[in-house]
């Protein structure tokens, strides 16, 4: 019984669990929306336990296609971070292993989809398949550019309608227009994050959204759009609900302008390394990282993931006082 829970716990490690806390957050920003307008509690709850699986599944599905696909291609080996696929690379487990662990995990999220399928209808059917297919298609629609698409599906409308589905048993246009405008937040991150890679991933001959518009700066300018896009649809939704409490977003404003000055430095010169304010914070284990090579990089990353959580954390107390 150890031995099996220290696999579990392996696999547990390895699926990147600290992705969940954003997907948490997207979840509660529906969760709270549906419950006060009289959703099923136990169905919203048992959805982010699906959710959370399918997250997780999908982070070990893209390890899975992504390890195929480097090992055929000394480029991709050469510009992707050492830690990727690193429990493959090292023997730890074998790609037969992880097959399993992520058909067991999309077994349960089955299980659970059953379940909400007869407490709410066959709209569930429908979202499961879509899961299903961004799950085995996300490391192929990243290797292509369109890793975004997919975040911004999954966090966005799939996720939003689907939890309000099962809790109020109805679709709602104005759920879709909130979908929008905080999975465009959530993107935010992983689009950073090409920023941030966009030498590694262009020397390497990796395709990306960023790789794909040739230049660092039209990189940069569309992050610019998209944190516009997503006020856009922010403000969109306060109107049509009537609740402008949802305006206190706004608020991560000035930490987007100060992020975007961020990048441009770090597009320009990799090396310098800002003065770390109170609003940079929190900083994951930024005792030990702050004197490594790649301390630059990670402040940049846990900044715009910052921004991020503090965007659906305010979005949640506006939808929760209104």
């Amino acid at each position: 019984m150890k031995k099996l829970l220290c696999r579990v716990l392996f696999w547990f490690k390895n699926s990147r669990p600290y992705t969940i806390p954003i997907t948490f957050l997207c979840w509660l920003v529906i969760f709270i929306y549906s419950f006060k307008q009289g959703g099923n509690l136990i169905n919203g709850i048992i959805a982010y336990f699906g959710i959370g699986l399918l997250h997780l599944a999908t982070n070990l599905a893209d390890d899975y296609f992504d390890y195929i696909r480097l090992s055929k291609d000394p480029r991709h080996i050469q510009g992707t971070k050492d830690s990727k696929c690193r429990y493959l690379k090292s023997g730890l487990a074998s790609l037969g292993e992880l097959r399993l662990v992520i058909g067991l995990m999309l077994l349960v999220s089955a299980l659970i989809g059953g379940y909400l399928f007869f407490s709410a209808g066959w709209y569930v059917i429908i979202f499961a398949l879509i899961a299903l297919f961004i799950v085995l298609a996300y490391s192929k629609l990243s290797s292509c550019g369109f890793g975004d698409v997919a975040v911004i599906a999954a966090y966005g409308p799939l996720m939003y309608e689907g939890v309000y589905y099962v809790m109020c048993g109805r679709l709602s246009f104005s759920v879709l227009v909130l979908s929008f405008a905080c999975s465009i937040f959530v993107d935010s991150i992983l689009y950073s994050s090409m920023i941030l890679d966009y030498d590694e991933d262009f020397n390497s001959g990796k395709m990306t959204l960023c790789t794909r518009l040739n230049s660092k700066n039209k990189a940069l300018l569309s992050l610019a759009v998209l944190y516009i896009i997503g006020f856009a649809f922010t403000c969109y939704y306060s109107v049509i609900v009537s609740n402008y409490f949802c305006l206190i977003c706004f608020f991560v404003l000035p930490l987007i302008v100060d992020l975007m000055y961020s990048l441009d430095i770090y597009n320009k010169n990799k090396s310098i390394l800002p003065k770390v304010h109170f609003w940079n914070y929190p900083l994951d284990n930024w005792n030990s990282i702050k004197d490594s090579t790649c301390a630059s990089y990670f402040l940049r990353f846990f900044y715009v993931r910052n921004i991020a959580v503090l965007f659906l954390c305010l979005i949640s107390l506006a939808i929760y006082i209104k």
